[in-house]
């Protein structure tokens, strides 16, 4: 009997050569922005002693013979952090990052960030600094910008600062959304997240390029808190036709205030049965040490392509993807 030979793997690329090509010209755009304005590119390792702590956030570790338990990073913010409080001034970085369980038409668990930080910036500045790139190279007229509680109040008719969380989940329901176990132990905040992907973000995909900022204080992750009724973080997110682009704010420097914050995340994660994570006792020092005052944004370059190429699957920008 003879047997067929088994079909050979495809090992073609999944990227066109003209993707390949608007890539590399992406590239040499946003180096050449970032020259002009005297903004130094870094580079910083792929693995570190800890992740982030962000419930919404999967890592993945390593255990390396002689080593330890490395995790590959979903962002380079706190080694850049690092830079930051070493003096090195406005500092930029393309890299890879990785987050387990993200697959999908706008995620893969491995992408690629563009991110950025600027000394003597707050975020309304480095909103600026974002229009002005992302704006240049797409062709984009200026951005609309509007503040998380009046889309939350236009969008769901509801209070996103002092609605309670019963509430939020029955608005939820009424959308017809059946939130796993897991996002509803991450309590209202999950809630909120949920009604803002599914009812916010279809509204404004028409409108272009929008910004949405002053997220509630219990969004803020690593952003500084602006004082008043009701508290808010000095935080924003950049979407273009609907697609989230990039997330931003003016960075914390009260290393005590982001260590509390750490530990809050790791009970959120252990109410919501996922794995406790280290701290980063390294950026907690950098902090204690003095962070200047900045503000630092992590854009999807990956998804920026999707948007200059005009498709609609970040697997159609990327050479390689599972």
């Amino acid at each position: 009997m003879i047997r067929a030979r088994p079909a050979a793997p495809d090992w073609r690329p999944h990227i066109s050569l003209e993707t390949l090509r608007l890539r590399a010209r992406l590239l040499e755009q946003i180096r050449a922005f970032f020259a002009a304005r005297g903004v130094l590119e870094v580079d910083t390792p792929l693995l570190g002693p800890a992740p982030g702590s962000d419930p919404q956030q999967h890592c993945l570790d390593l255990d390396l013979p002689g080593v330890g338990r490395r995790y590959l990073q979903p962002s380079p913010e706190f080694a850049m952090k690092r830079l930051l409080a070493a003096g090195s001034g406005s500092i930029y970085q393309v890299c890879k990052a990785f987050r387990a369980g993200e697959h999908g038409p706008r995620h893969r668990i491995e992408f690629t960030l563009l991110e950025w930080y600027r000394t003597g910036f707050d975020y309304r500045a480095l909103m600026d600094e974002v229009q002005a790139l992302v704006c240049g190279l797409l062709g984009r007229p200026a951005a609309r910008a509007f503040t998380y509680g009046a889309l939350f109040e236009r969008h769901s008719g509801i209070d996103a600062f002092t609605c309670d969380e019963a509430t939020l989940w029955q608005r939820v329901a009424a959308a017809g959304i059946e939130p796993s176990p897991v996002l509803q132990a991450a309590g209202r905040d999950a809630a909120l997240d949920i009604l803002l992907t599914r009812l916010i973000e279809p509204a404004i995909a028409p409108l272009g390029v929008v910004f949405i900022h002053d997220y509630p204080a219990s969004q803020a992750a690593l952003a500084r808190l602006r004082p008043g009724q009701p508290q808010l973080a000095e935080r924003f997110e950049l979407y273009v036709d609907g697609i989230e682009l990039a997330n931003g704010w003016s960075e914390l420097t009260d290393a005590a205030e982001q260590r509390r914050r750490f530990e809050q995340d790791n009970r959120v994660r252990q109410a919501a049965g996922l794995p406790h994570v280290p701290l980063d006792e390294q950026l907690l020092a950098a902090l204690a040490h003095g962070l200047p005052d900045c503000a630092g944004v992590a854009l999807g370059f990956d998804r920026l392509l999707m948007l200059a190429a005009g498709v609609a699957n970040i697997g159609a920008v990327q050479a390689f993807c599972d």
